[in-house]
This record gives structure tokens, sequence and C-alpha cells, in this order.
């Protein structure tokens, strides 16, 4: 696997040497879920969306074991490093090291920021998911270099996600810190160019490109509307 690790991304650094991954390369992160890609094998649709432009991917696949989650990985390394993409791995910090991807994706139940920065090697990308500023602020203390925010919709597509928070509640752990936040949950091409103007970085989507009947297709307009040129008002979100 030597040309993965020729091939890995490094993030610019900040004043405390951690790496920083560049804003652009969180405008569209793609999640996988091999249920919601069924029948199809998941890896061709993050081919597919990867070949549409998008420039990142996060494995997620709570239910496979080690070996399996690794098989994934290693496949998903590789057409990542084709494509030009960063690829994290959500939860796992071993198999994300072991299959030389870009970084990991943390939650509340994983370890902290503070002990895997203390782990990794210089360069390697730490993901942090946070609804509140004050979470959102801690996590890029600790070594977080993105925060993933939400669910800003209700979504089905993760069981764990919370009480959805709205563009506002976004908007503010946007504002809270200087480190990319990429919206989650509910995120549908429609909805993508709102989230944007709230002053997140991107978007990361699963149900509405893992399941789409045509997923290049799905990820040109999502890029589009994150980039600006689709401007269509969003849903509103649920009263809280």
């Amino acid at each position: 696997m030597g040309c993965a690790r020729q091939g890995r991304t490094r993030g610019a650094l900040n004043r405390h040497g951690l790496s920083r991954v560049p804003a652009d390369r969180l405008r569209l992160i793609i999640i996988t879920n091999a249920a919601q890609a069924a029948p199809r094998d998941p890896v061709r649709v993050v081919e597919a969306a990867l070949r549409a432009g998008a420039p990142a991917v996060q494995l997620r696949q709570k239910e496979a074991s080690a070996r399996d989650l690794f098989l994934t990985a290693v496949r998903l390394r590789q057409l990542t490093l084709e494509h030009g993409a960063l690829l994290f791995v959500n939860d796992r910090m071993d198999v994300a090291l072991a299959s030389e991807a870009d970084g990991v994706h943390l939650g509340p139940d994983d370890p902290t920021p503070a002990a895997v920065r203390s782990t990794v090697p210089e360069g390697f990308l730490i993901g942090y998911s946070a609804d509140d500023p004050g979470t959102a602020r801690s996590a890029i203390a600790a070594g977080a270099d993105y925060i993933g925010c939400g669910a800003v919709w209700p979504t089905s597509s993760k069981r764990d996600a919370g009480p959805a928070i709205g563009l506002d509640g976004l908007r503010r752990v946007a504002q809270a810190v200087s480190a990319p936040v990429v919206g989650i949950g509910g995120i549908t091409p429609r909805r993508a160019g709102p989230v944007r103007a709230t002053g997140a970085s991107g978007v990361a989507v699963m149900g509405a490109v893992m399941s789409a009947a045509n997923p290049g297709k799905t990820v040109r307009r999502l890029l589009a509307a994150v980039d600006g040129g689709d401007q269509a008002p969003a849903e509103p979100a649920p009263p809280r």
C-alpha cells in the first residue's frame, strides 16, 4: 500500500502544528450506507460520486466487522487517490490508519480528539460531530480539524442523529469556530445552498446520494448548490 502513503493529503498546519484540512475539500462529503445503496455495491455508488467531482468520502459501516471495514476502506482508498479526494473512516481510528485514509471522524462516544491527535501522524485529519457552539469550540481546541454539525433536518439515515437543529443552529456553530463546519442531516440538492449560506463550508450527504438512481447527477447538483449555482430556498426546519 505504498502508493497510498505517498498520496495522503497533507493539510496546512496551524500555529499549534496541527493539521488543517482546506475548507474547499469539505464542500461535499459522501457518507456510505450499504443498505441505502442496495442491491448495488456501495463502493460502486461512491465511485460514481467521485467521477462526478465529490471531493471527500466518509466510510460509515457500523455493523461491519473490523476485517470487512478494512477491506472496504482499502477499496475506497484506491478510488479516492485516483480521483484526488479525501477519505475519512467513521469512528475507527485503527482502520483509518491501517488503510492509510486521510483521517477519522469521531463522535461523543469515541476517543477524544486530543487522545487521537496525540497518537496519529502529522497530517492525519480529525473530524468531530457537534451540534452546539461550546462542544464545537472544545473539539477544535482539542485537535479536531473540522466539525460535522447536525442533524440540520430530521433524517432517517442515522438513528442516533438526535433532534434537528435547523439552519439557525448550524449558523451558530459555524460562527463559533474558525475551522470548517459541515452541515449534515436531511441534506438534499435543494437544501445544500441554504446550508452553505449559514457560513458552513459544505454538506455531508448520505441518503440523497447512496439511494439515488443516478448518484453522479445528484453529486453535480449538490456541488452546484454549494458553489452558489442553485439558491433555491430551503424547506423550513420543524419547530423545536
